[in-house]
């Protein structure tokens, strides 16, 4: 069986952790402390990021966007880009949007700060000035996907994509925490009740860190 290594609020292990869903493709999940910098993981990646990807002839794929287009190629079950051109460069537009963007501005500052600053490096105080730059940038994000699916009901168009899983993928890391402003933002609200409705979702939403619960409404579908 394929193998992932992922980490549980690793935005990029999750938008991989979806797409295998949607896929009903079966894998073995290990969760990987990257901060360890293991020689064996290593050797998958030299770059000591996740997610890898282990195929069952034990062929190695790093960098989450690389792993989902492989998958979209090699699984025909449920696609996830669209047939026509330029909808799939909007649909990659926005998977590059909410994998760099959103996660340099949001979810790098609130989840990087309170959780993966202390794991790997032991240090219990996050740095408060990023946190309010994450809180601040998230409102400004929120607004631009409410825009987005109060046009089409997804984010790229009329039906549910690798845009609208990258968007998840990051903003799920960040509701695990809490710190989502959901009453503020009603058009994201629903687009994403839709989307943590699927049952690809599952897989995320029975996440639970030691020591660190998720808030009561994370794992309901209905908020």
């Amino acid at each position: 069986m394929r193998t992932l290594y992922h980490h549980p609020l690793c935005p990029f292990s999750r938008l991989v952790r979806i797409v295998l869903a949607e896929k009903k493709l079966d894998f073995e999940p290990q969760i990987e402390k990257t901060w360890e910098r293991r020689p064996e993981f290593l050797a998958l990646n030299p770059a000591g990021v996740l997610p890898v990807l282990v195929e069952e002839d034990g062929a190695a794929l790093a960098d989450a966007t690389a792993i989902v287009e492989y998958l979209e190629e090699t699984s025909r079950e449920t696609p996830l880009l669209p047939a026509e051109p330029l909808a799939r460069a909007e649909v990659r537009r926005l998977v590059a949007w909410f994998g760099q963007k959103f996660h340099a501005e949001v979810t790098d500052h609130l989840v990087g700060e309170k959780v993966f600053k202390r794991l790997e490096s032991g240090r219990n105080e996050p740095d408060s000035r990023r946190i309010r730059a994450g809180f601040g940038n998230i409102h400004r994000h929120l607004d631009y996907l409410g825009t987005l699916t109060e046009r089409h009901g997804y984010l790229a168009g009329g039906a549910f994509t690798l845009a609208d899983i990258a968007a998840a993928a990051q903003i799920s890391a960040v509701d695990y925490l809490g710190d989502v402003p959901w009453d503020q933002h009603a058009p994201a609200k629903d687009w994403y009740a839709r989307v943590k409705s699927r049952p690809s979702f599952r897989v995320l939403l029975a996440d639970h860190l030691p020591g660190l619960p998720p808030p009561r409404h994370y794992a309901n579908p209905d908020f």
